[in-house]
């Protein structure tokens, strides 16, 4: 399904397929997360997105992706692992089904050039109303995670697990490094990133491939690059459980702890993972949300996630600060019966269900089938979509076992209100 072409320091990324009636491209961009330049590459991606020399107010690009047949400009910043990536997605109506054949493909992906190469500049130094704009929006956004008491106490929590690794390192950037960034350091940062960052362009649809990837080496025309493969970071889980209280204003305390898996995507134990945190708390019949949420009645929410490419799984939930000790100690609860083995066949069979319907939802969309196919990218793994099914089917309940054995709870995190 997917064919991969490296033209220079670009790996393009062809998927074709007539299921959609949209073609779809996004263009991402990596470098190892890191405090000096997390705020700056944040800050990038959105004034690339706010003007270029062609289109240099927003509302002029919005008005050309408008002719485009309303077509969709989106820009996003997050982290995986220890990796800072920054996507940029056109969707874009297939012009096989207009009636005058209009090259829409071509236009969107010159569009994305306009973006990338030819932002609103003057000289060596980047728009002063955009930077001062997006600086203003940036500062917003940061600031918004403490108004997301949900958001926050994740945050918080990860903070304290991993204290001296680049992860505790929020994706939107430090909220005092913001103020120091001026136009010029902006320019200066945006060209290194462009000669040293990891760079894959996907496009997924119905088009002529050949055109296509002859276009895309014209208008993406990036120099070779060496990539660094970064060693992990990890801090090593102390003999004695870290706890951390902390007071504010907030009616529901939020109890979210979390434990190092010691596996991360594409190791062998991976998919063992997945249907360990299945069971244990992905989903409405998992361990969790029936013992603490429905028979304890003692939370709003209780459920676990994996962060894949760190090897974390984190549980959250929220719940009446007074009933904190009990919650906890369910949860401990849990964790143990999932290492004692004590969840029955018919639940591994509901979870690996579960798990494959959640997949194949996932490669229903273009913007789906981009992010898992990522992954790839990210672990340096070749994983395709029939892997992974077969892999989920082929998981025992020795193996689920096996992973129990390796999970160890790191910290406990829990936000309480300031009263008692």
């Amino acid at each position: 399904m997917e064919r991969i072409v490296k033209s220079g320091g670009l790996n393009i990324h062809l998927i074709q397929t007539d299921q959609y009636k949209t073609n779809t491209i996004v263009f991402k961009m990596m470098a190892p997360l890191s405090k000096e330049s997390v705020t700056l590459r944040s800050l990038l991606a959105y004034c690339l997105k706010s003007g270029t020399n062609t289109y240099p107010t927003t509302m002029e690009m919005m008005a050309y992706l408008e002719q485009l047949y309303g077509a969709q400009l989106n820009v996003d910043v997050q982290k995986k692992g220890e990796n800072h990536i920054l996507s940029f997605s056109i969707e874009v109506a297939n012009e096989k089904f207009l009636s005058d054949q209009e090259p829409l493909l071509e236009k969107a992906l010159r569009f994305l050039n306009e973006i990338l190469f030819h932002p609103k500049t003057i000289g060596r130094s980047f728009d002063e109303n955009i930077v001062q704009r997006e600086k203003r929006s940036l500062k917003q956004r940061i600031e918004a995670i403490y108004d997301d008491k949900i958001r926050y106490a994740n945050m918080r929590l990860v903070e304290e697990m991993c204290k001296n690794e680049p992860f505790s390192i929020d994706a939107n950037g430090v909220l005092d490094d913001v103020d120091s960034i001026s136009p010029k350091s902006l320019y200066q940062y945006y060209q290194k990133a462009f000669s040293e960052d990891a760079l894959d362009l996907y496009i997924v649809g119905d088009y002529d491939e050949p055109s296509v990837l002859k276009l895309c080496e014209q208008l993406f025309p990036f120099p070779e690059r060496n990539i660094r493969r970064k060693d992990r970071h990890t801090n090593m889980v102390g003999e004695k459980e870290n706890v951390v209280v902390e007071r504010q204003d907030v009616q529901q305390g939020k109890l979210n702890i979390g434990y190092r898996t010691n596996i991360t995507y594409g190791d062998d134990e991976y998919f063992s993972l997945q249907l360990f945190n299945g069971l244990f708390g992905g989903f409405p019949h998992s361990k969790l949300f029936r013992n603490v949420r429905e028979k304890a009645s003692l939370a709003y929410y209780a459920v676990s996630r994996l962060e894949s490419h760190k090897g974390l799984m984190f549980v959250m939930t929220g719940i009446e600060p007074k009933n904190y000790e009990r919650a906890l100690a369910i949860i401990k609860e849990q964790m143990e019966r999932m290492k004692n083995g004590e969840f029955s066949e018919e639940e591994l069979e509901q979870t690996k269900a579960v798990i494959k319907n959640q997949m194949l939802e996932t490669f229903d969309t273009p913007r789906g089938i981009i992010e898992v196919l990522y992954h790839n990218v990210i672990s340096h793994k070749q994983l395709t979509e029939q892997m992974w099914l077969e892999k989920i089917e082929n998981v025992t309940k020795e193996d689920v076992l096996a992973v129990a054995e390796k999970i160890q709870l790191d910290a406990i995190y829990f936000l309480t209100g300031t009263e008692g």
